[in-house]
């Protein structure tokens, strides 16, 4: 037997080869996928109903990132920002159906998206200042005489950029799975009426979360580029 019907074999018997946060990952990338290209082949001048939703949601992350970020630079990381948002929304609403899971549920899913914001970061912060990126390091003060400040500074701003990524991942991972253990308790207690209100509460912060991951990858972002003063 080849690896390759090896490892067809394994998913057969065991479906769990591929995890549950992966194959729904992929599922909120179809949706998305999808919906672009209806929206593309339904163009209108004057916008309606879906095409009016995502417009609207296109144009808020725009202004978003250029008063963040800048106008060149903004215009520059709209695309990931925007993209980071629906596919978090996407994968945050899966979870309020009945027999799907929410990828974003999984710490996997969520440092799959952080770890590369962490990398971008940096990358175009290097890219915008050269060298001259370690100054957003060193703190306000930099002179000879304030070398053990800037060394104490240093260490702070480095460990505080590593935490980026986890706190970026866990915040999520922590709203979405304590979501889906409120929704399951309830839904034991109460079968009709609570989870009904839980449901409200769940898409409101299914917005909120995804919101908030973005708005946090754009103040990193527009940390980056920026002018260290």
């Amino acid at each position: 037997m080849t690896l390759e019907e090896k490892i067809l074999m394994d998913a057969i018997v065991n479906p769990e080869v591929i995890p549950h946060n992966v194959s729904y990952a992929i599922l909120a990338s179809i949706i998305l996928i999808i919906s672009a290209l209806v929206i593309r082949g339904s163009m209108r001048l004057v916008p309606v109903g879906f095409q009016n939703f995502m417009e609207t949601i296109a144009e808020t992350f725009l202004k978003l990132s250029e008063d963040n970020i800048g106008h060149h630079w903004g215009k520059h990381f709209f695309p990931l920002l925007c993209t980071l948002f629906m596919f978090i929304l996407v994968c945050n609403v899966m979870g309020l159906i009945p027999g799907f899971a929410s990828p974003t549920s999984n710490i996997n899913t969520n440092a799959a998206m952080a770890i590369p914001v962490f990398l971008a970061t940096h990358y175009y912060g290097i890219r915008a200042h050269g060298m001259k990126y370690i100054n957003h390091f060193l703190g306000p003060i930099r002179s000879i005489a304030a070398l053990p400040l800037m060394i104490l500074m240093f260490i702070i701003e480095f460990i505080g950029h590593l935490v980026r990524p986890v706190t970026l991942s866990v915040r999520l991972f922590g709203n979405m799975l304590a979501k889906h253990i409120i929704l399951a308790v309830l839904a034991f207690l109460a079968p009709l009426i609570i989870p009904t209100l839980i449901l409200a509460l769940g898409t409101l912060v299914s917005f909120i979360q995804a919101f908030v991951f973005t708005l946090l990858a754009t103040l990193y972002l527009a940390g980056a580029v920026e002018e260290a003063h």
